[in-house]
């Protein structure tokens, strides 16, 4: 029965590559889907772990999120720098540290922050160490830098441009060992030099306020209409020295506007707390990231549904269409199933050859969707690492196994059809047709 099958299958190996092909395209379609909503939800979820509570200025709650934990380039308002000082003198707080944008270096964004980050978040070093000085940087993992190695900042992000600061050149101190999240590809030098380098931190009120909003900020429109005018003279406005230490002692009425704050809670009451403080705060609003990240779980999980509702529908066509053409071949056959049952094979022995054969065809089909989509999601979850630095893991959960015993059941039926009518068929009217 077995080399039949396979010589019949041999002979019609073109139909047979076809059904095998849009089996494999309808089902890596739905597994694509199911896999990578599963890691991006996972890859984000480790990505924020390590961050309890962030505070920022009233706005966008989501963007927030982005900004300061995925590290995505946004003009973030700016809250009270008094804000910082405020959180590290208070007891429910274990640690807290600003977050300063608005420079990068060849794609990697430059991020002004402390020590106390740093240590908390950072497993450890490959090489080098942490910062110490204000002309000193630590990179994440993914940035393609040695230790030693000098860093130039340019102001706002590489993909709108902008002019490169000449007040102060960064060494790189050391390397992180490797988090899985976005702050791999993030340079961290400290919030001190951010400032400085945009003239912010020192005592003339007029060019604080001139220079307010860039702590924050990737593209402020009066700065860089600022720039075009004194772009060549700027060392002579803002001197920073490098081999200044670092002084993370701070003081109200000291600290410049912040877009974000990262905050660590001594406890879980101690973080409601100090949220509810900060939301009822005026110029404040505080949020988890694990909520914000929940709301786009949601949204993601309706998109899901949409998509997953397109693969279903395209199986069912997928199906339909197979249907329809293993019956105009089941009756195109009706000499050669007639010639078996005139030989003497019994209708049960027809019904198992023409069912093994669409069978073995579909589930050949829906394991190579199963492996392709697997690798497609790969594909996927690698390029958003390369560009985002989230590592998303891909993998088959429990759930999946009983999706496909699902698809390999609705296999077998679909595979009894044309099988049935097979079966049914009378030999002598077989023969005559």
């Amino acid at each position: 029965m077995f080399r039949f099958i396979f010589s019949d299958l041999r002979r019609l190996w073109a139909g047979s590559a076809v059904i095998v092909l849009l089996i494999a395209l309808a089902t890596a379609l739905g597994v694509t889907i199911t896999l990578q909503e599963r890691a991006l939800r996972l890859g984000s979820a480790r990505a924020s772990e390590k961050f309890d509570l962030v505070v920022g200025a009233p706005g966008s709650e989501t963007q927030l999120v982005l900004s300061s934990v995925f590290l995505q380039p946004s003009d973030l308002p700016l809250m009270d720098g008094d804000v910082l000082p405020a959180l590290n003198e208070d007891p429910r707080v274990d640690w807290a540290a600003p977050i300063g944008f608005g420079d990068s270096y060849a794609g990697y964004p430059i991020v002004g922050t402390t020590t106390a980050l740093i240590n908390a978040t950072v497993p450890g070093f490959s090489e080098g160490d942490i910062f110490a000085r204000e002309g000193e940087a630590v990179i994440g993992s993914a940035v393609d830098l040695d230790v030693g190695a000098e860093i130039k900042p340019m102001h706002g992000a590489a993909e709108t441009g902008g002019h490169t600061h000449t007040e102060l050149v960064y060494h790189v101190s050391g390397k992180a060992e490797p988090t899985g999240t976005p702050w791999d590809r993030a340079i961290l030098v400290p919030i001190q030099a951010v400032w400085h380098i945009h003239g912010l931190g020192h005592d003339d009120e007029d060019e604080h306020h001139h220079d307010d909003d860039e702590a924050g900020e990737a593209h402020d429109e009066d700065h860089a209409a600022d720039d075009a005018g004194h772009e060549h003279d700027e060392d002579e406005h803002h001197h920073v020295d490098a081999n200044a230490p670092l002084d993370e002692d701070w003081h109200r009425g000291e600290t410049p506007g912040l877009p974000a704050i990262l905050v660590k809670p001594k406890s879980i009451s101690d973080a409601y707390r100090l949220r509810q403080t900060y939301r009822e705060a005026d110029g404040t609003v505080a949020v988890f990231p694990a909520e914000v990240l929940t709301r786009l779980y949601a949204t993601l999980g309706d998109a899901r549904q949409v998509l997953t509702a397109i693969a279903i529908g395209a199986q069912i066509l997928v199906a339909g269409a197979l249907l329809l053409v293993t019956v105009i071949h089941v009756s195109q056959r009706k000499r050669e199933i007639g010639a078996l049952r005139a030989f003497g094979a019994p209708r049960g022995a027809v019904f198992t050859i023409v069912w093994l054969e669409l069978f073995s065809l579909v589930g050949l089909g829906i394991l190579i969707g199963y492996i392709a989509g697997f690798l497609s999601a790969r594909m996927i979850s690698q390029s958003i690492m390369a560009d985002r630095g989230i590592d998303m893991p891909v993998g088959f959960a429990a759930s999946d196994a009983g999706n496909a015993l699902i698809l390999v059941i609705a296999a077998a039926i679909l595979s009894a059809l044309p099988a049935f009518l097979a079966y049914r068929q009378p030999p002598a009217s077989a023969l005559k047709g």
